[in-house]
């Protein structure tokens, strides 16, 4: 089978290969070509951006967070029918979880066997490029360097030393060279690009970058490269094996989806259908409470940025509130959790959230916890069972303080990351779990098993 495919890679974070990849994106669609973006790693954000640029949603691949099999599975399925996989990977091209440069971006290319354009930030810098590339081409084993993209390049004379010294000590190509940027067209914040919901300007934006595409890249090369990717994919697991059919009644979980809280995997959603729940998206700037629901999903987000708002709407608070009293099942992760807290102190002023919990959220000006975290179910609630081998990622500047709850049970003990607490995660009460973990359903089939038995139990009560 013919499958198209790339994977954009820098040399570190912040080299410009968001850029790169979104530019790609909108100028291969401006083609009319059908573009199907990939994320490396846990990031929502770029995600998001990435959808935008390519007109279809992007799909998250992460060594770490799902089995090689499955991620062959998922990338098989999702990349299905389009002209072109375009894969943004993360930080620097070898760098992993540990020295051995476990679940990095290089290593991702060889799990789907794709072509590797490395982009350069050649800011102050002339012939050493050429060792970069050349080491980069030598450092491991298995993986297809297939071209470089320079950025930041300062003039004519620059590009053609750059592209001269690659040709010269290198067989890999020049695939384009881009000068520096008065600005970035996408402004960032302190978790990397803001979110297109804090950011006016979107579309215009993403088309200045797919015309600098067109402009700078050789697309009719990078296009024959992901072509020639005639390596064969094949797998023998399905992305999505363990979710089963838990529900013939079709329980509704509420998803909140809104300017606030949308930091969501498409595939958490697509579990919890396969499970047998319909997902409602919801909001929590609603005017009046919500349609009937069986459950609740409250994922992560910027809740601090839109404080005033959500501390005006008293109505959505306490309705949420109400729900939890009633026993709703609710799944909250990070921002979300930070929802279901008193308050939020955000830039030194506290503003009202649902109250659910007894705890406040404080924003801090460092990562309270940042990276891939794992752990272990320990105690009874009705997600995740006991014993459950827990694996997944936070990236959270607040910290939970003052929390009152009487005798607070935490079900995830850490081996890996901070958590809530000294490395627990996953408060529960009642049917509630909350924490800063994130997840991915397709490491652990069971959470989406389990949250549709209880939306069903709940709606049947």
């Amino acid at each position: 089978m013919n499958f198209p495919r790339i994977v954009l890679a820098g040399l570190s974070g912040g080299t410009g290969k968001t850029i790169v990849t979104l530019g790609l994106c909108r100028a291969f669609r401006n083609q009319g070509r059908a573009v199907k973006p990939f994320k490396k790693g846990p990031d929502y954000i770029d995600a998001r951006w990435l959808g935008l640029a390519s007109g279809q949603y992007a799909t998250n691949l992460d060594p770490f967070l799902m089995p090689n099999d499955k991620l062959i599975s998922l990338f098989l399925e999702k990349g299905q029918g389009a002209d072109i996989s375009i894969v943004e990977g993360n930080r620097g091209l070898f760098d992993g979880k540990d020295v051995d440069g476990s679940c990095s971006t290089a290593e991702l290319a060889r799990i789907i066997k794709a072509p590797v354009l490395l982009t350069i930030d050649c800011t102050k810098m002339t012939r050493t490029v050429a060792a970069i590339v050349a080491g980069c081409k030598a450092f491991e084993d298995g993986f297809n360097l297939a071209g470089v993209i320079l950025n930041r390049t300062a003039g004519e004379r620059h590009r053609n030393i750059l592209k001269n010294s690659i040709e010269a000590y290198t067989d890999i190509p020049v695939l384009g060279m881009l000068p520096k940027l008065k600005e970035n067209p996408i402004p960032e914040r302190h978790m990397g690009l803001v979110s297109n919901t804090e950011y006016g300007a979107v579309d215009k934006a993403l088309d200045t970058l797919g015309q600098m595409a067109e402009d700078c890249l050789d697309l009719e090369a990078i296009r024959k490269i992901a072509e020639n990717s005639s390596s064969e994919l094949k797998t023998e697991e399905s992305a999505w094996s363990g979710i089963e059919l838990s529900s013939e009644s079709k329980p509704v979980i509420g998803v909140v989806r809104d300017e606030a809280l949308w930091f969501y995997y498409e595939e958490n959603l697509e579990a919890l259908r396969r499970a047998g729940a319909e997902v409602k998206e919801v909001s929590i700037f609603s005017s009046e409470p919500w349609p009937e629901i069986h459950g609740l999903y409250l994922g992560g987000g910027f809740p601090e940025t839109l404080a005033p708002e959500i501390s005006r709407n008293s109505v959505i608070r306490e309705y949420v509130r109400s729900l939890a009293e009633s026993g709703l099942p609710i799944f909250a992760e990070c921002g979300g959790f930070m929802y279901l807290g008193r308050d939020v102190e955000y830039e030194g002023q506290k503003y009202a959230m649902s109250g659910v919990l007894d705890l406040s959220t404080r924003l801090c000006p460092r990562p309270q916890g940042l990276g891939y975290t794992s752990g272990k179910i320990v105690h009874d609630n009705p997600f995740l069972p006991v014993g459950t081998e827990v694996i997944g990622h936070e990236f959270h500047y607040s910290l939970c303080v003052d929390n009152n709850e009487t005798a607070p049970k935490y079900a995830l003990d850490m081996s890996r990351g901070k958590g809530m607490a000294d490395g627990h995660d996953g408060l529960i009460r009642d049917n509630i779990y909350a924490g800063y973990n994130h997840i991915h359903a397709l490491s652990m089939p069971c959470w989406a098993n389990n949250f549709v038995k209880a939306a069903e139990k709940f709606k049947n009560k």
